[in-house]
């Protein structure tokens, strides 16, 4: 009933026997040729109700908005009753930072605006049965082995214990999927490395290159995307400078760690910053356009769905 085996220990399942439905429903809807990003556009940009909202929203000087907005400012849905347990939820994982650190090196980088559109979008472009508010867990939280799908944004400054080290690798061989966004510089790439050490000491991560499958599940993409946040691209950047230094590297960079079934079980995207595409998607036209729309919602979808389906 798995797409892959738990551990005897393992005290709660990853997939249940419903959220197993939800694969086999998503499988059956899934596009049988990858998209063109142009759907996706057309799709965003035809939705009346939510364009109403769009363009000159709350944040624009880029900087963490004070203000922690309300749920009944985002879109919201119901899904049919007695289907509770076959939708996907979108799982933010919170954990430690040293310090002194900036804004963007937080768990809750693009939170909870980045969560609650990315939720919106994948119910309205896929067929996918969504929960609209998501959840916020630690590592350590028994209710993570009920999730097949985690993301990590801000990772430069990130401390995770061994009890965290030890319960993320039993998340991912058995059966879960990371996605770590929004870690910039030769620094922040060292600091993940030295956390997932931890994790995996007898496992490398290996670079993904464009013909990867995961590139290609829904949404046919032509380039590694790479996204900047509002406010460097408003300053007319092109490389997330505050995080620290490049080292000449400006390059996007998607590292995959692997089970032993030669599934991809941690996607960690060096110098993107993919959710501010989908926390940022209301604030100006020009960069909905450049990025939520070619590039953040594209490759979260092909994301979700590679985590669902393998």
């Amino acid at each position: 009933m798995l797409t892959r085996s738990l551990d005897t220990t393992a005290a709660v399942l990853l997939i249940t026997g419903g959220c197993l439905l939800t694969i086999l429903w998503w499988i059956a809807h899934v596009p049988a040729q990858p998209a063109a990003r142009e759907q996706v556009a057309a799709q965003v940009r035809d939705d009346g109700a939510y364009r109403n909202r769009r363009f000159g929203g709350r944040g624009g000087s880029g900087f963490r908005p004070r203000r922690v907005p309300a749920r009944d400012e985002f879109p919201q849905w119901q899904n049919a009753p007695g289907f509770e347990q076959d939708a996907f939820t979108f799982v933010r994982i919170q954990y430690d930072s040293y310090g002194p650190f900036g804004w963007w090196d937080r768990w809750d980088n693009d939170y909870p605006d980045g969560d609650w559109n990315f939720s919106y979008r994948l119910q309205q472009m896929t067929s996918l049965r969504v929960d609209p508010d998501g959840r916020v867990l630690r590592f350590s939280d028994p209710d993570l082995f009920r999730y097949p799908f985690i993301y990590l944004a801000g990772v430069q400054t990130m401390r995770l214990s061994e009890t965290e080290h030890v319960a993320l690798r039993r998340y991912l061989l058995n059966g879960g999927f990371m996605m770590v966004d929004d870690f910039w510089s030769a620094r922040a790439w060292e600091n993940l490395q030295a956390e997932m050490r931890q994790v995996f000491p007898d496992r490398e991560p290996r670079e993904l290159s464009l013909d990867h499958p995961i590139f290609h599940q829904v949404y046919d993409l032509d380039e590694l995307p790479q996204v900047v946040d509002f406010k460097t691209w408003s300053d007319g950047f092109t490389f997330e400078h505050a995080h620290g230094s490049s080292g000449g590297d400006h390059a996007p960079h998607f590292w995959a760690y692997y089970d032993d079934r030669g599934t991809v079980v941690a996607l960690l995207c060096h110098n993107n910053d993919i959710g501010d595409g989908w926390e940022r998607e209301a604030e100006n036209e020009a960069y909905f356009r450049e990025f939520s729309e070619k590039r953040s919602y594209p490759l979260g979808i092909n994301v979700v769905t590679y985590a669902l389906t393998h």
